[in-house]
């Protein structure tokens, strides 16, 4: 499991341009190979777009996120496209929303069960370092399945002594 603290996930630095060619060894090979593995037509939008996702390893992003990546990469993309995609990559199965507030989503390129912290006040998304063990799970109710597993622990700073 990727240990990610907070500052980690702001101080990133964002990409200047993105690679649009179509070799196997380079990160836009590897994210048309994805796309194509998933399903879905890779488009020059899904390319760019799926080159700034997964080019920098496990993360949380929002759309509008990305769509400010894609600014600063001069990506001529629409932040409804930035939307439409990432519910596409979801729906392929190469992303997994999570909504930990009920307002916002982020999109987690790890898609594997894991745990997350949600710092409430900042927005911030990240992924819980130690691992987690259920002693047991739920019966799911009659007639259903459990489709998916979600753990957010929702957290705040410590409100220091002079602010109380």
């Amino acid at each position: 499991m990727m240990d990610i603290l907070p500052a980690d996930i702001l101080s990133e630095t964002l990409p200047s341009a993105v690679c649009e060619e179509q070799c196997v060894d380079c990160p836009a090979g590897a994210c048309l190979e994805r796309l194509r593995d998933a399903g879905l037509r890779p488009t020059r939008q899904r390319r760019m777009l799926g080159d700034l996702l997964f080019s920098k390893g496990d993360r949380h992003v929002t759309a509008e996120l990305l769509y400010a990546e894609a600014v600063e990469a001069e990506i001529q993309v629409s932040l409804a496209t930035v939307y439409n995609t990432l519910n596409q990559f979801t729906q392929a199965g190469l992303l997994r929303r999570i909504g930990p507030d009920g307002s916002k989503s982020f999109f987690d390129t790890n898609t594997s069960v894991h745990p997350h912290f949600y710092l409430d006040g900042d927005d911030i998304l990240i992924d819980v370092p130690e691992s987690l063990a259920l002693a047991q799970m739920p019966e799911a109710l009659p007639g259903h399945e459990i489709s998916r597993l979600d753990i957010i622990i929702h957290i705040r700073r410590k409100q220091s002594a002079a602010q109380v």
